[in-house]
């Protein structure tokens, strides 16, 4: 078989099962560092169709392939749980759409004030501000189609209002300028000097109002190519776009100067300016002040409005269960919900992987249902990410506290069970 004939097959195979199992995933991710990647995100974003909630009689009424298929339809479920907002993604998401939207209706030239969204790993920090500039671009597509130009046949469309990279685990200038340029597909350039004005250019020419960078914290200081970096994106700064960095533990990072949360007013604290060989030791001054620095938080159990914000969010988790016993408080009721804020320390990114491993466990068994018992059997390992670096905070670290257990025997799969004559279903 020629290639072409392999590509019609492997289309048609594909648009198939696309229209029969429309929850499956056909093809690779999203890859959301380029811009064809990041526009099929932007445009699918929250298009999963979760499995329907369907009683247990029904299930047993159905033929073994289609409760085959509605097990599969379950699991993707349990694995594709919609991002909940809590309150604190809920500060991130104003500020954020504040400042991007503040500095795109600005005239007058100059430097443009950026944000920085600081947090620990696995609290959905690149989620949220994906979500929003997603958002922010949405609302400004709506504006163009509605008042822009129309496109001119025979050209390429330079719009790309958010362009989204992650900083190289080992970042230098160059690394940088091309994980940027990577995302317009756009030349690299001869030298340094040549990329810096193309990734200048790009951003130019597809006219973007937001620019974010993830994992900024991989960026060293005590390394000078780092360095050499950061003085990059203060030189981006001058450009008429918003710099949304992101990272694990910004202000201890290195790219300000050392300091610490003053639960008091809610700021960070600043150490002063130390003597300098530099012939211009304020140069630091000019990130910190240039870019407003918001935490996204764990939930806190400590206060009554932290354990109210933490059951709504188990109570708007536990409505996306597909477990046929796993009816309402099943999360929100008893000992569970301090149960899983110990496991989890409140952390989002850790909730989600319990949650999901415990449901995909609970299926096994036959179970169908959600306790304690089965969260114990479950361990949170994060060992194995290999887009992530420990050295800069973005594994977190797990709270161990499952308690010691003796192996248990496994229990016999009891779904198919007769439990009585079941009635009809409608059709």
């Amino acid at each position: 078989m020629n290639t072409s004939a392999r590509n019609d097959l492997q289309q048609h195979t594909t648009a198939r099962l696309g229209d029969s199992l429309p929850f499956l995933r056909l093809g690779p991710r999203p890859d959301r560092t380029t811009y064809q990647g990041w526009q099929q995100w932007r445009t699918t974003r929250g298009s999963f169709v979760p499995a329907p909630k369907i009683s247990l009689n029904q299930y047993r009424l159905m033929t073994p392939r289609k409760r085959a298929i509605h097990d599969l339809h379950r699991a993707a479920s349990h694995v594709n749980m919609r991002l909940l907002e809590t309150p604190m993604s809920a500060r991130v998401t104003a500020l954020m759409r504040a400042r991007i939207q503040n500095n795109a209706l600005r005239v007058e030239p100059g430097t443009r004030d950026g944000l920085m969204i600081n947090g620990g790993g696995y609290q959905g920090k690149t989620e949220t501000a994906c979500q929003t500039a997603a958002e922010f671009e949405d609302f400004w597509w709506d504006l163009v189609e509605e008042l822009g130009p129309t496109p001119i046949p025979g050209t390429r469309d330079l719009i790309a209002p958010v362009a989204y990279c992650q900083t190289p685990v080992k970042a230098t200038p160059i690394a940088l300028c091309e994980a940027i340029l990577d995302f317009y597909a756009a030349p690299y350039g001869k030298n340094l000097r040549g990329m810096i004005r193309n990734v200048r250019g790009s951003i130019k020419a597809h006219s973007t109002s937001a620019l974010l960078i993830d994992d900024i914290t991989r960026l060293k200081m005590h390394r000078e190519d780092d360095q050499d970096t950061l003085d990059l994106i203060r030189d981006l700064m001058s450009l008429d776009v918003t710099l949304i960095l992101i990272g694990v533990n910004i202000p201890r990072s290195g790219l300000l100067r050392e300091g610490w949360h003053d639960p008091r007013t809610g700021q960070w604290t600043y150490q002063r300016l130390k003597a300098s060989r530099s012939y211009n030791p304020d140069a630091s001054t000019q990130t910190e002040r240039r870019f407003d620095i918001i935490n996204l938080d764990p939930f806190d159990y400590t206060t009554d409005a932290g354990i109210s914000a933490f059951l709504t969010h188990l109570a708007g988790v536990e409505d996306q269960l597909r477990l046929f016993d796993a009816g309402p408080g099943t999360l929100t009721e008893g000992r569970m919900p301090e149960y899983l804020y110990g496991r989890t320390g409140g952390i989002v990114g850790l909730l989600k992987r319990l949650l999901e491993d415990t449901c995909t466990r609970a299926m096994e068994r036959g179970l169908e249902t959600f306790t304690i018992d089965l969260c114990d059997e479950i361990d949170i390992n994060l060992g194995n990410l290999p887009d992530r670096d420990p050295d800069a905070g973005e594994v977190p670290h797990i709270p161990d506290t499952t308690p010691a257990r003796t192996p248990s025997k496994k229990r016999r799969n009891t779904v198919l069970d007769d439990r009585g004559t079941p009635q009809a279903a409608d059709k």
